[in-house]
C-alpha cells in the first residue's frame, strides 16, 4: 500500500495538549456548513424534528387545501405561432376554440339509407338536442353537412359544441355520453360511440389515474430495496418518512407558487418521484455513514458528527448541483417545463434540508435505536465497517488494467450512444394510447372511416375588419384554396365574433393530427395559402393553432431552447465541480462521464422506441420518434440525480487522498466503501422508474425506460468502470489546478495542510 505522508503542523509551546484536545481542533477543523447544521440539530433535536413536522402541517395545509392548487389554463398552454392564435381567439370568443364533440353511428352490413341507420341517428339527436349544454347541433342528413357521412356510407357523425369553456364543457359531457351509449345499447347492430371533449377529460383522467399508480407503486418498492439495504424497520422508516414529509411540504409550496406560475396538472407525480429518489438518496448516503463510524468504534455523537461533516458536505453540495440542472428547465420557454421546474428544485431543497437538519436529529435521539426492528438474517449481511469485498474483487481487474477497462467502457457506451445521433422528436398520436383508453376505439373508427382531420383540425384566427370585402373575399379564397391543396378537407367553418374583428376559420387537415401527413398540410397552410389569401387584406393579421399546429410549435421551440438548457446546465455545473474539489480535471471528467451515461439513454430510447426493438416486449405500437418533450427533461433529471453519485464517490476518495493514501488506493478505498450505498440507492430509482416502463402510454414507457437504463448505467458502467480507471490512469493529474485558477474560493474544510490529521484508512479485507 502506498501512502502519502502528510506532515502534523506544530503545535504552539505554552500549555499541555490532551489527546481530548487535539481531536476537539481536528473536529472543529473538519466542521463545516453541513457539519455545523447537523451539530445544531443534534443539540436541538426537539426543535428540529418538531419545527419541521409544524411546517411540513402549515405547508401541506394551507397551501394544498386552503389555498388551493392553480393549474395551467388548458386553453394557454401553446407557445409560438398557436399561442399567438390562442390570445386573439381568448380575447375575441369567450369560449375560446370550439369544443366539439360528436357521436359516430357506424355499420358493417348497413348504410346510412338504410330506415334503421336512420333510426340510430335520430336517436342520438333526441338524446342529446334538449340539453341547455349544448349548442349548434349538426345532423349528418342535413343537406350542408353531407361531409358528415363517410365515402361508403356505412359511417356518420352526429356533432355539436358544447357552451362555455374547456372546463365547463367537461363538467357538462358525462350526461350527454351517457345518454348516447344508452342509445348504442339499444340498437345493438350499430356502433355508438363518442369522443371529442369526452375524449379529453377521459384521458386525462387516465393518464392522471395511471400517474397516480405509478407513485403509489413506488413506495412499497422504495421500503422493499432499504429494508434489504438497511436490515431494520426503525432504519428504514427514517429516510421513508423524511422523503414523504418533504413530499407533502413541497406540494403545500408549489401550490402556493402556483398562484404565481400556474403549475402543470400532473406536477405533483413528479414531486413524488423526484423526492423518494433525492430523500432517500440523501438519507442512505448519511445514515451509512454514521454507521460505519460506529462500526469503527467511535460512539454515536462523534459517529455523527464525522457523518456530517462528510456525507453531510456531500449532501449539500450534491442538493446545489441537482438544483443548478433543474434550474436548466426554465430556459425551456415552455410553462409545463417551468412549472416541473420551480417543484423539482423545491422538493430538492426541502430534500436537502431535511437530511441535514431532522435525520441528524433523529439519529443522534435515537443512537443504535436506529437498529431495533432487525430484519432476520438480512442484517447479518450488512457491511458497516468498511468497503465491501465484492466491490473491491470488481474494481482489482478494473485497476490493474485500466486502460482495457476504459477502452472496453468507453468503446461500449459511445456504440450505445450513436443511435441517439439519429433521433428523432415527434408528438404522440392514437398509437400512443392502448386501444382500451377512452374513446379510442371511436376515433380510430372516425380516422378509418373519414380520414378528413376533424379530431385535430387547424384553427386559423384572423384579425381583421369581417365586414369589409377585401377580408370576406380572402376568407372565401382561404376556403378555396386550403380544399384545391388536398391539404384540407370539408366542412370549413368561419365564425366571426360579436364585435365583427376576429374570424375563427376552422380547416380540417388530412392525416391523423400528429403524423407527417398533418404536419406537412399545417406547413402548406401557414407558408402557402394563408399568405397568398388573408396575408394579402392591409392590416390584417393571422396565425394558426389546433392540435397539430400546437405541436409542431412545441417541438420547435425545444429543439431551438435544447442548446440553452444544455449549456447553462453544463457550465454551472462545470462551475461548481471545479470549486468544489479545486480541480479542473475532476470537473471536466465528470461533465464527460455524465454526458456519456445520458447519450446512452437516448440511443437506448431510440432502439427500443424509435426502432421499435422493444414493441413486443414492452407492448407497444412505435410512432417512429421519441415523445418530444423527453430529451430535455431527460437530461436535466439524469444530469442532476447522476451528479448525487459522483460527487458522493469523489468526496470520499478525496477524503481518503488527503489522509495520506495514493490515487489508487484511495479509489479503491472511496469506491469500495460507497459502492454499496450507490447501488442500493441506483437500486430504490431502477426500480421506481421502471413502474413507468409498465404503464400502457407510449410517452410514460419512454420516460420510465430512459431513467432506468441512465440510472443502472451510471450506477454500474460509469462509476465502477470508467471512473476508476480514468483516475487510475491519470493519476495526482486529478487533481490538477492551474495556477490562475488558485483564486477560486475553498469550499473544502481547510488548506490541505490544515486537513484532518487520521490515519490513512484500512485497505484489508473488511467483512
Amino acid at each position: 500500500m502506498k501512502t502519502r505522508v502528510i506532515q502534523d503542523e506544530p503545535e504552539p509551546t505554552g500549555g499541555h495538549k490532551t489527546p481530548m484536545d487535539l481531536c476537539s481542533k481536528q473536529m472543529q477543523k473538519a466542521m463545516n456548513i453541513a457539519a455545523r447544521m447537523g451539530h445544531w440539530s443534534a443539540t436541538h433535536w426537539k426543535t428540529a424534528v418538531f419545527g419541521w413536522l409544524a411546517c411540513v402541517v402549515v405547508l401541506f395545509a394551507f397551501g394544498n387545501i386552503a389555498l388551493g392548487f392553480k393549474q395551467i389554463d388548458i386553453n394557454d398552454a401553446g407557445v409560438g405561432q398557436s399561442h399567438q392564435a390562442d390570445q386573439i381567439l381568448k380575447k375575441a370568443f369567450p369560449e375560446r376554440a370550439p369544443q366539439t364533440e360528436f357521436v359516430l353511428v357506424e355499420s358493417s352490413s348497413r348504410t346510412v339509407d338504410d330506415p334503421a341507420f336512420r333510426s340510430t341517428v335520430r336517436d342520438v339527436i333526441g338524446s342529446v338536442e334538449s340539453s341547455p349544454a349544448i349548442k349548434n347541433l349538426d345532423s349528418p342528413y342535413q343537406l350542408r353537412n353531407r361531409s358528415l357521412i363517410s365515402d361508403d356510407r356505412h359511417a356518420a357523425m352526429v356533432k355539436w359544441e358544447m357552451k362555455g369553456d374547456a372546463d365547463r364543457a367537461q363538467d357538462n359531457i358525462d350526461a350527454l355520453s351517457a345518454a348516447t351509449d344508452k342509445v348504442g345499447t339499444h340498437h345493438p347492430g350499430f356502433f355508438v360511440g363518442h369522443a371529442g371533449v369526452s375524449s379529453d377529460k377521459g384521458l386525462e383522467k387516465m393518464f392522471g389515474d395511471q400517474l397516480k399508480l405509478a407513485g403509489e407503486r413506488s413506495i412499497p418498492i422504495t421500503i422493499g430495496v432499504l429494508l434489504l439495504v438497511l436490515g431494520a424497520l426503525v432504519a428504514v422508516g427514517i429516510p421513508i418518512l423524511l422523503a414523504l414529509s418533504g413530499v407533502l411540504a413541497t406540494i403545500g409550496l408549489v401550490a402556493v407558487t402556483s398562484h404565481v406560475v400556474p403549475a402543470d396538472s400532473n406536477v405533483n407525480a413528479v414531486i413524488l418521484l423526484i423526492g423518494l429518489a433525492v430523500g432517500v438518496d440523501y438519507s442512505l448516503f448519511y445514515i451509512k455513514r454514521w454507521r460505519e463510524e460506529r462500526a469503527a468504534g467511535k460512539d454515536s455523537d462523534a459517529a455523527l458528527a464525522v457523518a456530517g461533516a462528510t456525507s453531510g458536505r456531500s449532501v449539500l453540495i450534491s442538493g446545489f448541483t441537482v438544483l443548478i440542472a433543474m434550474a436548466g428547465l426554465f430556459f425551456a420557454g415552455d410553462k409545463t417545463y417551468l412549472s416541473f421546474g420551480i417543484a423539482t428544485m423545491i422538493v430538492v431543497g426541502v430534500s436537502m434540508l431535511g437530511s441535514l437538519t431532522v435525520l441528524p436529529a433523529l439519529l443522534s435521539k435515537l443512537g443504535p435505536r436506529v437498529d431495533k426492528g432487525r430484519i432476520p438474517f438480512v442484517h447479518r449481511f450488512r457491511n458497516d465497517a468498511g468497503g465491501s469485498r465484492l466491490w473491491k474483487a470488481m474494481l482489482r481487474p478494473t485497476l490493474k488494467h485500466p486502460a482495457v477497462a476504459a477502452a472496453l467502457a468507453g468503446g461500449l457506451l459511445i456504440a450505445l450512444a450513436l443511435p441517439a445521433l439519429k433521433l428523432h422528436t415527434a408528438q404522440s398520436g392514437l398509437e400512443s394510447l392502448p386501444n382500451n383508453a377512452p374513446t379510442v376505439d371511436t376515433i380510430q373508427r372516425v380516422q378509418d372511416a373519414f380520414s378528413n382531420g376533424d379530431v385535430a383540425p387547424a384553427i386559423v384566427a384572423v384579425e381583421a375588419d369581417t365586414d369589409s370585402p377585401a377580408t370576406k373575399q380572402a376568407i372565401g379564397a382561404l376556403k378555396t384554396q386550403a380544399l384545391a391543396s388536398g391539404k384540407a378537407t370539408k366542412p370549413i367553418d368561419v365564425e366571426v365574433n360579436a364585435s365583427h374583428d376576429v374570424a375563427r376559420v376552422t380547416i380540417p387537415l388530412v392525416g391523423s393530427g400528429v403524423d407527417a401527413k398533418s404536419n406537412d398540410a399545417l406547413k402548406t397552410l401557414r407558408n402557402d395559402i394563408l399568405p397568398a389569401t388573408i396575408g394579402k387584406v392591409p392590416d390584417a393579421t393571422f396565425a394558426v393553432t389546433g392540435t397539430t399546429a400546437q405541436s409542431v410549435d412545441q417541438n420547435s421551440l425545444l429543439k431551438s431552447k435544447a442548446p440553452i438548457v444544455f449549456g447553462f446546465v453544463l457550465i454551472f455545473a462545470f462551475a461548481l465541480l471545479l470549486v468544489t474539489f479545486r480541480s479542473i480535471v475532476i470537473a471536466l471528467k465528470a461533465i464527460v462521464l455524465n454526458l456519456l451515461s445520458v447519450g446512452a439513454a437516448y440511443g437506448a430510447l431510440v432502439l427500443v422506441f424509435q426502432y421499435g426493438w422493444g414493441e413486443g416486449l414492452l407492448d407497444f405500437t412505435s410512432n417512429g420518434g421519441i415523445a418530444y418533450w423527453l430529451p430535455i427533461f431527460l437530461f436535466v433529471i439524469l444530469f442532476g440525480l447522476s451528479m448525487d453519485y459522483h460527487i458522493f464517490i469523489l468526496t470520499r476518495v478525496r477524503e481518503a487522498y488527503d489522509r495520506g493514501l495514493s490515487t489508487e488506493d484511495a479509489v479503491e478505498h472511496g469506491i469500495s466503501t460507497t459502492a454499496g450505498v450507490v447501488s442500493s440507492a441506483a437500486l430504490v430509482m431502477v426500480g421506481v422508474f421502471a413502474v413507468f416502463a409498465l404503464m400502457p402510454i407510449l410517452d410514460m414507457k419512454e420516460m420510465g425506460i430512459g431513467l432506468a437504463v441512465a440510472v443502472l448505467i451510471d450506477a454500474t458502467i460509469i462509476r465502477a468502470v470508467l471512473l476508476p480507471a480514468s483516475m487510475k490512469l491519470l493519476g495526482d493529474w486529478n487533481w490538477y489546478l492551474p495556477k490562475w485558477l488558485e483564486w477560486l474560493p475553498r469550499l473544502e474544510p481547510g488548506e490541505r495542510g490544515e486537513r484532518e490529521q487520521l490515519a490513512p484508512p484500512a485497505l484489508g479485507p473488511t467483512g
